[in-house]
């Protein structure tokens, strides 16, 4: 066994002696810990002073990693957060009886610069390979502030052992000013201390130790000493070459009794004793303190030396190698006196020719009047041999000082104590119920410390706790009692503008997020407006309630109360013939909308007319299901509907949608179809303004059967699920009358319609060409009623023969109706009709051929700045006693692309001739996936359109 243990980490040294391999078990030992921080420069670190104490090379030059650290370097394992950056080495000189306790922790270079490592690694393993901006993401001011005050506590802890193991402690600074910030740090250990000492002292009520000891749970008061290291500051001028007069003329001053570092150790000291006494950490009675400081003896020591000193490493270093290899030649009768490892020595010698040459200046002046300065270890050992001696340290100050407790401790007993305490403090062991009980309680105690260390966040909480109220009142300003998301969202966002404008520091993300949380427990106390969004887009006016279940009654007085959805918009419509009028209430889902209000008028108007029904679903179970579209989730309610598949192909100007595309069956072409036999009988060769049909055969309705299991939630459209069907058509298809009760004169007797705009539009239909020579038609003569007037000769061949033609008058009106119930016809695009008397003279052609907007400006608007829309509401069709059938093949395509098309279950109708037809839009679009709201102000009106080809004449 040699003179020494270690150097080695402190928990290897403790469970070392526990289990009984330490020497010296029986020597009285002096605990000496270090702690503080380090330069940047080599040989810098703390271990070089117990290097420079005991005169030979205890700890390595370039140490190696601890594997555990190292690990954590490479930011493979753990999180940066959870781990513990303080590390505790022992060395035991058994020759001097002192034991060393060196603490490194994030206050030092290289732990420092793991941790950051560890920290960066985090950031790279977060944001990823894909990262957008081809980097780590920085961390948040506020975790990033965490993790070092959480560090900071952490090395506190640390701390705590020390003071409480140690006999004489040794504060290391790397500069010759006193940090001021150790103020803040004792004080917190100080008041950490007298939080966590009942639990300390369970935790060593079993060890070898003196009463005393257990009931302050530390062998004396510790007394502390301070290292400043000199670091080029403080200089001694070089001697005056020969022939030059330093001073000139000036009178020479006398020298000093003290040198200028015993001078810079002595106002070190008397301001680190003023700083302490000010701030309560040292006392009268040392008992009382977390450390004392001797009164007659020097607690300041000046490192004048060190690498660090000189001002170019590489010059120090070749001065060094000179020295050496002249004192190897020169100064080789001196090796047998030097006591230790010659290596060591050697390099202490060549590094005392510079780091001391203030020293030795000062004794070569000794013989001037000045004191010589001690060395380190003479200024350490006087402090030591009070321990070894058991006189112990006597700091209490005052006119009745009080003497401080002081044991000596045997190494076997100090290792018992310090193990129990190392693992309650450090290791916080959960094996052992009470260690583990005892290290949760110091754990939780450990809060103390923010109201010391963590200046920064308790100024940071004060500055945001006053901004909340402030942001309080920006949200609560303005604000109705009840309010939508979309609301709550915005006066939030405003809170937070005021907010940020008020709030600093690392706490700014914690009480946003709890203005956050305020502001949502506001809104959700009774202030929460139903998010329900009626068809037009208005909202429901109640605050948050249930709708009644089949069968129960509303209940206004219920929490949550149980009512119908009501946005109080009222307006005026008209039946599905257009006879009558009636108010009604804002639809929230498609049935009351396009079937509920149109039933409740056909009793009392339209039940007796002739009807087209369009195919509904027929279920063929009791409990039918409605239709899913998993392919594609529902966005959320109120959205307008944007789809991402392919937009679908208009058709040309005269064409509809094929039967297989509204069932949703794979097709070559979107091309025009010709009528089906049971759409138009026999397929025959169209004439006129319906253009040449193409050769191709229409898929028969006979193909494809309806579902009896499933039905569409929503209403046909091109994006439908094949073969489904709505238990309702939202369309409506009536006949007034036969031709004749058209009055092309006085136009329509119905209700609502501004004068002027209710006149049908004439629409002439060729039905046979025959030569000038076969006409028997007077064409001065009036025609008889209820025939068609004949029109201008359409064509002229070349020669001398001349053709006219045989046609038929029908008419069309496109009839818009707006919220308050006027009506208008328009005659084309965004074109309202206006007839002074007579009957229209416009045809219907231009409007046949173009695509009719589905909304447009109300002729008659309010006396508000919001405008009034129109909706295109019902087609009327005028079918002549003639040899022709006329095709309605109705699409509205209700938004901007991607919408789908929308039409009737039976996408192409043959109105019967001599008849006066009215087929009734929807008055909402709607998908399985939501509403289609009418435009805003800002959007274009003619996205909204019917498109064109809504009506084909065929000749028979």
């Amino acid at each position: 066994m040699g003179t020494a243990v270690g150097p080695m980490s402190l928990r290897e040294l403790l469970l070392a002696a526990e289990a009984g391999g330490a020497a010296g078990g029986e020597e009285e030992v002096c605990v000496v810990g270090i702690f503080g921080k380090t330069a940047l420069q080599l040989c810098s670190e703390k271990e070089a002073l117990v290097s420079t104490v005991c005169d030979r090379q205890v700890f390595p030059l370039f140490p190696e990693e601890d594997p555990e650290l190292a690990d954590g370097a490479a930011g493979q394992d753990g999180d940066p957060a959870t781990k513990d950056y303080n590390q505790l080495q022992a060395y035991y000189s058994q020759e001097s009886r002192v034991l060393y306790l060196v603490l490194t922790s994030i206050c030092d270079t290289p732990q420092l610069l793991r941790a950051c490592g560890d920290l960066a690694a985090a950031e790279n393993r977060e944001a990823g390979p894909g990262h957008p901006s081809g980097g780590p993401a920085p961390l948040p001011h506020a975790e990033a502030h965490e993790f070092w005050k959480h560090q900071e506590k952490l090395h506190c802890l640390s701390l705590l052992y020390l003071f409480s193991v140690c006999h004489i402690l040794l504060l290391v600074h790397p500069t010759c000013s006193f940090d001021i910030t150790y103020d803040r740090v004792f004080r917190a250990l100080d008041g950490l201390r007298q939080k966590v000492l009942p639990s300390l002292k369970a935790a060593i009520k079993d060890c070898p130790v003196g009463k005393e000891w257990k009931l302050n749970c530390r062998p004396c008061p510790p007394r502390l000493l301070f290292l400043f290291q000199l670091n080029g500051a403080l200089k001694v001028d070089p001697l005056p070459s020969r022939g030059q007069d330093p001073c000139g003329h000036l009178e020479k001053p006398p020298p000093k009794k003290h040198s200028p570092k015993r001078r810079l150790q002595h106002a070190l000291e008397d301001q680190i004793y003023r700083i302490f006494r000010k701030s309560r950490v040292l006392t009268n009675q040392s008992i009382n303190c977390l450390f004392t400081v001797p009164a007659n003896q020097a607690f300041v020591y000046i490192v004048a030396g060190g690498p660090q000193d000189g001002d170019d490493p590489v010059a120090m270093l070749l001065d060094q190698l000179r020295s050496n290899c002249t004192m190897r030649e020169t100064d080789s009768l001196l090796a047998p006196t030097l006591s230790g490892p010659r290596r060591y020595q050697m390099m202490r010698h060549g590094r005392q020719q510079l780091s001391f040459h203030a020293e030795s200046s000062s004794s070569s002046s000794s013989s001037s009047g000045q004191l010589v300065d001690c060395t380190l270890k003479e200024f350490l050992w006087q402090h030591v041999e009070l321990v070894l001696s058991k006189k112990g340290f006597e700091d209490s100050v005052g006119r009745n000082p009080q003497p401080s407790h002081f044991e000596l401790p045997t190494y076997q007993k100090w290792v018992a104590a310090a193990l129990k305490l190392y693992e309650v403090t450090i290791e916080g062991k959960d094996d052992d119920p009470t260690c583990g009980e005892l290290s949760s309680k110091i754990m939780s105690s450990i809060k103390v410390l923010e109201g010391y260390l963590d200046i920064d966040t308790k100024f940071s909480e004060n500055r945001c706790q006053k901004a909340l109220p402030m942001a309080h009142s920006a949200y609560q300003s303005n604000l109705p009692h009840n309010y939508t998301m979309t609301v709550h969202k915005n006066q939030l966002a405003q809170a937070l503008r005021v907010y940020s404008q008020h709030a600093r520091g690392p706490a700014f993300h914690k009480y946003a997020m709890q203005l956050n949380e305020d502001c949502y427990k506001f809104w959700s106390n009774g202030h929460q407006l139903c998010e329900e969004r009626s068809l037009t887009d208005q909202h429901c006016v109640h605050k948050f309630h249930l709708l009644p279940k089949a069968g129960e009654k509303p209940e206004a007085d219920r929490n949550p109360p149980i009512l119908y959805h009501n946005s109080r918009a009222r307006s005026t419509g008209a039946c599905n013939c257009g006879r009558k009028q009636a108010p009604r209430e804002d639809p929230f889902d498609i049935k009351a909308a396009n079937y509920d209000f149109y039933q409740l008028l056909e009793e009392k108007c339209c039940g007796k007319l002739e009807h087209i029904n369009f195919p509904i679903f027929q279920p063929s179970t009791p409990d039918p299901a409605p239709a899913r579209d998993e392919a594609s989730p529902a966005p959320p309610e109120g959205e307008m509907e944007k789809l991402k598949e392919k937009e679908p192909q208009t058709q040309g100007e005269s064409t509809g949608l094929s039967l297989a595309l509204s069932l949703g069956q794979s097709t070559g072409s979107l091309g025009t179809y010709p009528p089906d036999a049971q759409g138009a009988g026999d397929n025959a060769e169209s004439h006129g303004q319906s253009g040449d049909s193409k050769g191709e055969k229409r898929p028969s309705l006979v193909d494809r059967q309806a579902s009896t299991v499933e039905y569409l939630p929503g209403m046909l459209h091109s994006n439908c699920p094949k073969g489904l069907l709505p238990k309702f058509s939202s369309w409506s298809l009536v006949k007034l009358g036969p031709a004749k009760a058209y009055n092309f004169h006085t136009g329509l007797d119905q209700q609502g319609f501004i004068p002027g705009t209710n006149y049908l539009m004439p629409w002439d239909i060729v039905i046979r060409t025959r030569t000038e020579d076969e006409g028997d038609l007077d064409t001065n003569s009036w025609p008889a009623p209820n025939k068609a007037v004949p029109g201008k000769r359409s064509a002229v061949v070349m020669g001398r023969g001349r053709r006219r033609d045989d046609i038929a008058r029908a008419f069309v009106g496109f009839e818009y109706e707006d919220a308050r119930g006027r009506r208008f016809m328009c005659s084309g695009p965004d074109k309202v009709m206006k007839v002074m008397g007579g009957g229209p003279k416009e045809s219907a052609l231009k409007a046949l051929n173009s695509d009719m907007p589905l909304y447009i400006l109300s002729s008659t608007q309010g006396r508000g700045l919001k405008p009034h829309y129109a909706q295109f509401m019902r087609l009327f069709v005028v079918v002549p006693d003639a040899p022709l059938q006329i095709t309605l093949t109705p699409q509205v395509q209700p938004g901007p692309p991607p919408c789908p098309i929308f039409y009737p279950e039976k996408q192409e109708i043959t109105l019967p001739s001599d008849g006066l037809w009215v087929l009734r839009f929807p008055y909402a679009y709607v998908t399985e996936r939501g509403p289609c709201f009418p435009p805003k102000e800002s959007q274009q009106l003619m996205s909204y359109k019917v498109l064109r080809g809504i009506l084909k004449a065929i000749t028979q």
